[in-house]
C-alpha cells in the first residue's frame, strides 16, 4: 500500500523557519516526482514546490527564495525547508506523489501556523 507521512509542522513566529519531512512507502520513490501542496480552509490545494526525478525543481512565486525542496532517495524522504516564514504561509501542508497539479497520492498533511 502506498503511503506518505508528513511531519515537522508546528507554530512559529513570522521570520522563523520550519523543516517539513515526508517519508514514503509502498512505491518506488526514486522513480517518482514529489511535491508539497498547502491548503487553507475553504480554499483549494495550492502547489508550493515540486522536485522531479531528474532534479528539476519548481516553486510557486510566493515562496521563491524562501522555501527549498529536496529529497533523499536513500531514505525515501522529501523535505521542505521553509525560511523567513510569513503569516500567509499558515496552512496545512501535504506531501504528494505524481505529476504537477495531477498528483496520484496525497498525504494527510501537517499543520503550519505562523504568527505575526
Amino acid at each position: 500500500q502506498e503511503k506518505l507521512l508528513e511531519s515537522g509542522g508546528g507554530s512559529v513566529q513570522a521570520g522563523g523557519s520550519l523543516r517539513l519531512s515526508c517519508t514514503s512507502s509502498g512505491f518506488t520513490f526514486d522513480d517518482s516526482d514529489m511535491a508539497w501542496y498547502r491548503q487553507t480552509p475553504g480554499n483549494e490545494c495550492e502547489l508550493v514546490a515540486q522536485h522531479k526525478v531528474g532534479g528539476f525543481t519548481y516553486y510557486t512565486d510566493s515562496v521563491k527564495g524562501r522555501f527549498t525542496i529536496s529529497r533523499d532517495n536513500a531514505k525515501n524522504t522529501v523535505y521542505l525547508q521553509m525560511d523567513s516564514l510569513k503569516s500567509e504561509d499558515s496552512a496545512r501542508y501535504h506531501c504528494a506523489k505524481g505529476p504537477r497539479l495531477s498528483y496520484t497520492l496525497l498525504g494527510q498533511g501537517t499543520q503550519v501556523t505562523v504568527s505575526s
